[in-house]
């Protein structure tokens, strides 16, 4: 098992691609710390995560702070003495057009998406300076590189989220710290549901994915886990697609 012995904190790992990467994880032999602002749907996690044979906590903050992501990697570090891998997963949508989009929608995109990665970033840093190893992966998203229409929040956080990778990867590259991201395109989850879920934009869509089909949580983490692992020690900076052609 490529992580076994491995801590991995995950922030928004309650549903969609966040669990996917906690239970691929726990698979492939790490404890968990599962972040997610819903408690019953971090418990089920941890619950899963045990029934695999793993260890896990459940941290239920918001990672929109610095108290809060300073609470979730110091629980890691308290409940499994380290945090090997950090993924910077907590996301969310808040669609309208340009001309309506109101400032509270865009704040909280910006505050949980682009902020959110820094705050747990930086509190992930600290600790893995000082062991001098870490595996850290960002998630943006096919529409960080493409745009979308509706979600320009969303566009320009994930746009934010390469530019953070890129530039503390230049930074964290000294003391033995590997920092990429994965840009999923469309995948079934609960947040490309409105995407899925009708006709006219799923057929535009599948019209533009060479693969011809939506991705599954699963086609992701398998990548996630290879960046977490030490198979991946010579990659840093680096924005992987897993988008079935997408954007390609």
């Amino acid at each position: 098992m490529r992580l076994e012995g491995k801590v991995a904190v995950i922030t928004g790992a309650g549903q969609g691609l966040g669990k996917a990467y906690a239970l691929e994880f726990a698979k492939q032999g790490a404890d968990i710390v599962v972040n997610d602002v819903s408690v019953e749907n971090a418990d089920k996690v941890v619950k899963e995560i045990e029934n695999i044979g793993r260890k896990a906590i459940a941290v239920t903050v918001s990672v929109d702070t610095r108290e809060g992501a300073k609470k979730i990697i110091g629980a890691g570090i308290e409940n499994f003495g380290k945090v090997d891998i950090l993924v910077n997963n907590a996301g969310i949508t808040r669609t309208a057009m340009l001309h309506k989009m109101t400032q509270e929608e865009w704040d909280q995109v910006i505050a949980v998406n682009l902020t959110g990665v820094f705050n747990c970033l930086q509190a992930a840093a600290f600790h893995m300076i000082e062991r001098k190893y870490g595996k850290i992966i960002n998630v943006t998203s096919a529409a960080g590189i493409r745009g979308t229409i509706g979600q320009i929040s969303y566009g320009a956080s994930k746009s934010g989220v390469i530019g953070i990778t890129k530039s503390s990867a230049k930074e964290l590259a000294r003391y033995g710290i590997n920092v990429n991201a994965i840009a999923p395109g469309v995948i079934e989850t609960p947040m490309t549901e409105v995407i899925r879920g009708k006709e006219k934009f799923a057929k535009k869509y599948m019209s533009e994915i060479p693969l011809a089909r939506f991705g599954t949580p699963e086609d992701v983490a398998n990548v996630a886990a290879f960046l977490a692992s030490d198979e991946a020690s010579y990659m840093t900076g680096q924005i992987i697609s897993v988008d079935g052609g997408l954007i390609m």
